[in-house]
């Protein structure tokens, strides 16, 4: 799940424990002590927790990961211990490469389907990310225009796990029926 606040998503409602990872794409500024207690959270329900873009806020609150999203395209991960992992996001080949030499052990490719985004057109389709899927060595997750309407098709995606953002904070509680 990709979330921009810990108000997001209630841990309390999450069954599941283990089956998923949360990204925190730190866009709007939380309170230090309430995002450790959400850490804190995350870790007792066995569910990971990456932050986005920011290694010193990975740090701070010891997550388990960081998320490179695909506009970064500088960030220097050489001085860090390898202690925690890596993911990255993409839109095309390019990106792909980039982020694999970021050091990415998984890449979020986006966007398999048709989304309602003002200044963000075209997708990709199920055809292509499974071309994308056999080219590249490192494993693919598809990300965008994933909605509870198409979610039969990811069955013919070739992939082991899908990210959501937007069908997490528009009808969470039918996600969490969908998921369970």
């Amino acid at each position: 799940f990709i979330i921009e606040s810990i108000k997001d998503i209630e841990l309390k409602n999450i069954k599941n424990f283990g089956k998923f990872s949360i990204i925190y794409r730190n866009k709007i500024p939380e309170n230090i002590n309430k995002l450790k207690k959400f850490r804190l959270d995350c870790k007792s329900k066995k569910i990971p927790l990456l932050i986005a873009n920011n290694i010193d806020l990975m740090k701070e609150i010891r997550a388990d990961g960081l998320y490179i999203s695909a506009h970064n395209k500088k960030l220097n991960l050489r001085n860090l211990k390898k202690n925690f992992e890596i993911i990255g996001g993409a839109h095309n080949i390019k990106e792909i490469n980039q982020k694999k030499f970021q050091g990415c052990s998984e890449i979020l490719l986006s966007r398999l389907f048709k989304t309602s985004y003002k200044f963000k057109e075209g997708f990709m389709g199920v055809v292509k990310f499974n071309l994308f899927s056999k080219l590249i060595r490192t494993p693919l997750t598809p990300l965008g225009g994933i909605n509870l309407e198409n979610l039969s098709k990811l069955n013919n995606v070739d992939c082991e796990n899908i990210a959501v953002s937007s069908l997490i904070t528009d009808r969470q509680d039918q996600a969490q029926k969908v998921l369970k």
